[in-house]
C-alpha cells in the first residue's frame, strides 16, 4: 500500500535549505531599507515590463522548477499526488509573492507580477516532476536512498552533510576568485586586503591555497562518508572543477572556460591531489582532525591572498537582472561555507562519540 511506504527527510530537508536560497536571492544585496509609499500591491496589475527579457522568463522558471521538485515529495503521502502538486505550487506561490511584495522595500529590486507567474510555472512543472519520480527518488525503497544508506552516515547528520556538499559545489559558480576559495570574510565585513598584489607572492600564496583546500574539502566529504572509497571524493573535486569552467564561461570575455587555470593553480591542484591521496590512507580520527585544520589554513589564506587584478576585468552578465542575484548567492555560499562545514564537523565529531559510548 502506498501509506506505508517510509518516507526519508531528506527531500523536506533539501526544500527548507532551498527555500532559504531563494529568499536570499530574491532579497539581495539586503541593504537600502526604505518604504516607498505605494501601495504594496499595485505590482499584480502593472502592465509588461517595457525592458523585460525573454532570459529573465527562462530563469525565473527554473530557479523555482527545483524547489517544487522537492517539495512536492516532502509532503505527506496522505495527501495524493493531486493533492500533493497543488500543496507544493500554492506554497512555492506564496513564497514568491512574498518575496515579491518584500522587495517594495529595497530600492534595488522591483516586484514583477511577470517574476511571480514564471516562480509559480516553474514550481508547477516542478512539482508535478517530484509527484512522478520523487517519491521513487527519496523513499526508503528508491535507489537515491539506497546509495545514500550505502555511503552516507544516518539521519540527520548525513541530511546535513549533503545539503553542505551541495553549498559547496554552488559556491564553485562564483568565477572571480581562486578556483575553490571560500571563507572570504573582507567582503562580508568590508575588510581591505592586507597584501598587495605581487606575481611571485600570488603564484606561491594561490599554490599552497588551493593545495590546501582540496585536502579540507576531500577529508570534509571523506567524514560523512562510511566507505573508504576515494571515487566519491574524486567525484565531488571534478564536479567542482566542471562548475568553475561552467561559471568561467559564462560570465568572462571570451568566455574561456579554463581561465581559472593560472599558474598557481595548476601546482596546487597537483599538490593538493596527491596529499589527498596520501590522508585518504590514515585512519579516520586523523582524518577528521586534518579536515578540520586544513579548513581553517585555507580561510586564513583565502584572506590574505591579494586581490588578483584580473579577475576584476572581462565580466559579463554579473551585474544584470537575475545573473546579479545568482552571483550574490553564489558570493554568500563561499564565504559562508568553511564556518558551516567546521560547525558540521565539530557536530559530527560529538554525534560519532556519542554512537561509539552507546556501543
Amino acid at each position: 500500500m502506498p501509506h506505508a511506504r517510509a518516507v526519508s527527510s531528506l527531500p523536506r530537508h533539501l526544500a527548507v535549505a532551498y527555500g532559504l536560497l531563494i529568499v536570499y536571492a530574491c532579497l539581495h544585496p539586503l541593504t537600502g531599507w526604505r518604504p516607498t509609499g505605494l501601495p504594496l500591491l499595485d505590482f499584480l496589475a502593472a502592465p509588461w515590463p517595457k525592458y523585460y527579457r525573454g532570459a529573465d522568463i527562462v530563469l525565473n522558471v527554473l530557479g523555482f522548477l527545483p524547489f517544487g521538485f522537492v517539495l512536492a515529495p516532502s509532503l505527506p503521502l496522505r495527501l495524493g499526488r493531486g493533492a500533493g502538486v497543488a500543496v507544493a505550487t500554492l506554497l512555492a506561490t506564496l513564497l514568491s509573492f512574498g518575496m515579491e511584495v518584500t522587495q517594495n522595500f529595497l530600492p534595488t529590486r522591483v516586484p514583477s507580477n511577470v517574476d511571480l507567474a514564471c516562480n509559480t510555472a516553474g514550481a508547477l512543472l516542478g512539482a508535478l516532476a517530484g509527484a512522478r519520480w520523487g517519491h521513487p527518488l527519496f523513499d526508503q525503497s528508491g535507489w537515491l536512498h539506497r546509495w545514500r544508506s550505502a555511503r552516507i552516515i544516518p539521519g540527520h547528520m548525513g541530511d546535513l552533510g549533503l545539503i553542505l556538499l551541495g553549498l559547496w559545489l554552488l559556491a564553485q559558480f562564483t568565477p572571480d576568485r581562486v578556483l575553490f576559495g571560500s571563507g572570504d570574510l573582507r567582503q562580508l565585513l568590508g575588510l581591505p586586503t592586507p597584501l598587495h598584489f605581487e606575481p611571485d607572492r600570488y603564484i606561491l600564496l594561490e599554490t599552497v591555497q588551493v593545495a590546501i583546500t582540496i585536502v579540507g574539502v576531500g577529508l570534509f566529504a571523506r567524514c560523512m562518508m562510511r566507505s573508504a572509497s576515494p571515487w566519491p571524493v574524486a567525484l565531488l573535486l571534478a564536479l567542482g572543477i566542471g562548475a568553475k569552467s561552467i561559471a568561467t564561461a559564462s560570465f568572462y570575455i571570451p568566455g574561456e572556460a579554463l581561465l581559472w587555470l593560472t599558474p598557481g593553480t595548476r601546482q596546487g591542484l597537483l599538490l593538493g591531489l596527491l596529499a589527498l591521496t596520501a590522508t585518504l590512507l590514515l585512519a579516520s580520527v586523523l582524518q577528521h582532525a586534518l579536515a578540520g585544520v586544513a579548513l581553517l589554513a585555507a580561510t586564513s589564506l583565502t584572506n590574505l591572498l591579494p586581490e588578483n587584478p584580473y579577475f576584476e576585468v572581462g565580466h559579463r552578465m554579473l551585474g544584470q537582472g537575475n545573473f546579479l542575484n545568482f552571483h550574490g548567492l553564489t558570493e554568500l555560499s563561499a564565504n559562508l561555507w568553511p564556518f558551516l562545514a567546521l560547525a558540521y564537523l565539530s557536530a559530527v565529531g560529538l554525534w560519532r562519540g556519542e554512537h561509539l559510548t552507546q556501543r
